[in-house]
């Protein structure tokens, strides 16, 4: 089977085209995939920097042309810059090599922490006392205890001491507090609680201060046939002052008794009893050392 007339013009025309369109295509190929033998250089990645060309510095983000020799270059090549560097010498840090860890000791016996128990809430409540404050040696009281929930099997309580009680109310009670209880100062607790101690309350503090006392030395005394005078001295200014029996110091001190070795006093207002021993550096050179004086009405005693 023919497959073109080589004789017909028309087809002979159509045979060279189609020869030469394959050789075109067979060279385009060619080129593509081997080239022609021109030294083009591989194309860089855009963004980058080419070579310096002289004349002209280059600077970062810009990019340096060189055309190529070849005529067949279809596109430029581009090549990053490469600046050199030199590394900086750090020197080694110092380092003492007799200095190492050291873990810390842990206490093998162990510490527990015990949780402590928390103290329940007291049935009865005690508010307050009446009174709260009290000098040390006074007499005999009545403490009255307010309060909450009282009932008449509860007993009053002074630093676990127990005393005869009164109930009054469910918010009262009151007992006697003797001299004795309060003989010395400081702080007692007042509590109330019943006698098999089922029923219990808080603590509440009273006060017991120490009570004032006179501010004098004895140091003589004067004495006649019928007075008696004693010689103080006030320990604040020095001064010496005469008294007798029911004379009153300081708005308070009742003078009661004169002897040679004491002078008592009496607090007028907490009948508390004060014995000042005379001094005994003054007895020597004190005016029981000088001559009692004579008076005229001991003169006129005297049988002639």
């Amino acid at each position: 089977m023919q497959i073109a007339d080589l004789n017909n013009p028309a087809e002979k025309k159509k045979l060279i085209w189609a020869g030469a369109l394959g050789l075109v295509a067979i060279l385009f190929l060619w080129w593509t995939f081997f080239g022609f033998g021109s030294s083009a250089s591989p194309k860089q990645k855009p963004g980058t920097v080419g070579p310096a060309t002289p004349g002209a510095r280059p600077t970062a983000g810009t990019q340096a042309v060189v055309p190529h020799s070849g005529l067949n270059a279809a596109v430029e090549d581009i090549r990053a810059v490469v600046i050199p560097t030199s590394a900086v010498g750090v020197p080694e840090a110092k380092r003492n090599i007799f200095a190492y860890y050291e873990p810390p000791v842990l206490d093998k016996t162990g510490s527990s922490t015990t949780t402590p128990t928390p103290t329940p809430t007291p049935p009865i409540l005690v508010a307050a006392v009446s009174p709260s404050n009290v000098y040390a040696r006074t007499a005999d009281f009545t403490l009255e205890v307010s309060g909450d929930r009282f009932s008449p099997e509860l007993r009053i309580f002074v630093d676990e001491r127990e005393l005869p009680t009164k109930y009054r109310s469910a918010q009262q009670l009151s007992a006697t507090v003797t001299a004795d209880m309060i003989a010395n100062p400081g702080a007692k607790q007042i509590a109330v609680r019943s006698a098999d101690g089922r029923l219990y309350s808080n603590s509440v503090a009273l006060s017991v201060a120490p009570p004032p006392t006179p501010n004098y030395s004895y140091v003589g005394i004067i004495a006649t046939r019928h007075v008696e005078v004693a010689l103080l001295q006030d320990k604040s200014n020095k001064e010496i002052l005469n008294v007798q029996r029911g004379d009153v110091l300081s708005g308070r001190f009742r003078v009661t008794s004169i002897s040679e070795k004491e002078l008592v006093l009496v607090d007028t207002n907490l009948k508390i009893k004060h014995n000042i021993a005379m001094s005994e550096g003054e007895k020597g050179a004190g005016p029981l050392s000088r001559p009692t004086p004579r008076v005229s009405a001991e003169a006129d005693d005297e049988p002639e």
